[in-house]
């Protein structure tokens, strides 16, 4: 396989020239959580991030609820690959800016071939799934295979005097987007609660998307005194406490709403994964935030008006999803 524009040469490599961090003038402009713009201005953004954010959800829960199989679950599927490769992709593309390289192909594959991996697993399709340890099993298993799969490649390429930073940068990569986000898949498929799942899906998809909302419409109204000037300058603790409260609403709501459907959801339960999965959105979104700040980029990517690149999208699902995971397996289904 010849290496990627990002990946080292096989014997002659040169890393790609590192890009200077922005200045503080050319800092990110307020988003989720954030201080002032102009009136109009953050009115129009408000309504293009809302409108980018229901056209995907929409399209990903249509597939999770339909009625016809083959539907709910490869089409399922078919996002979330796509999910994964891009972002991966942009992840790479950020690295590539500070000069990191990574050996983009073999990433992009690893990433894909995970979480179809998974799917195949957690639908039965590659023997015992009825255990959550299972399907954990055969991505540990994976994530020591594709190690040693980088380790391999890089031998074949022979030396590049950036060993370390390719085989970091790969495997991160590969955790930080396909590994985070095949929690959905897992919480999706959990085993004992059959059919059901899908519901805890939709309710981490809303709890996390109305705390990014709260934190950008408080942050954006009442903001003042500023959370982490060095790494996102809009952010505020204002639009952090706007992230509980209405992360925390949500929660509230919906286990009153959905009930039954929700197995072992009650009252104090929907209280602390508000919070948490409130806390959660916004780390998500400040650790994506000093990545792009040190690649001297505003947005990841440009699939999406208003919010810019797909890992714009998923920071605060990524952080999320093992926890919203987490709680359901040693909480929720605890005997």
């Amino acid at each position: 396989m010849e290496p990627e524009p990002n990946e080292p040469a096989c014997s002659q490599a040169s890393a790609p020239t590192p890009k200077p961090g922005p200045s503080p003038s050319e800092l990110r402009p307020p988003a989720s959580g954030t201080g002032r713009t102009v009136p109009g201005g953050r009115a129009r953004t408000f309504l293009r991030r809302l409108a980018s954010s229901l056209v995907l959800w929409t399209a990903v829960l249509l597939a999770l609820f339909s009625d016809h199989p083959a539907v709910a679950n490869w089409v399922f599927l078919g996002i979330m690959v796509f999910l994964a490769a891009a972002g991966l992709a942009e992840f790479y593309g950020l690295a590539a800016r500070r000069g990191l390289p990574a050996f983009r192909g073999c990433g992009l594959l690893g990433g894909c071939l995970l979480m179809v991996g998974t799917f195949l697993h957690c639908t039965g399709k590659l023997g015992i799934h009825n255990s959550p340890a299972r399907v954990n099993d055969f991505e540990t298993s994976f994530l020591i295979v594709f190690v040693l799969g980088l380790a391999l490649r890089l031998l074949v390429s022979g030396p590049t005097g950036q060993g370390l930073s390719v085989m970091a940068v790969s495997l991160l990569g590969l955790l930080y987007v396909p590994w985070l986000l095949n929690f959905i898949q897992k919480i999706h498929f959990f085993p004992g609660i059959e059919g059901l799942g899908r519901w805890y899906v939709l309710y981490f998809l809303v709890v996390t998307k109305l705390s990014d909302t709260g934190a950008y419409v408080v942050g954006s109204i009442c903001g003042r005194h500023k959370m982490a000037p060095r790494v996102s300058p809009g952010k505020t603790w204002e639009g952090f406490a706007g992230a509980l409260l209405f992360s925390t609403a949500a929660s509230l709501a919906l286990a009153a709403a959905l009930g039954p459907r929700l197995p072992g959801m009650h009252t104090l339960h929907a209280v602390v994964l508000g919070l948490a999965l409130g806390a959660g959105a916004v780390l998500g979104d400040l650790i994506e935030s000093l990545w792009k700040r040190e690649a001297g980029v505003k947005d990841s990517g440009r699939w999406f008006p208003g919010i810019g690149g797909l890992l714009d999208l998923l920071d605060s699902l990524l952080f999320n999803a093992p926890l919203m995971y987490l709680y359901l397996r040693h909480v929720l289904t605890r005997p």
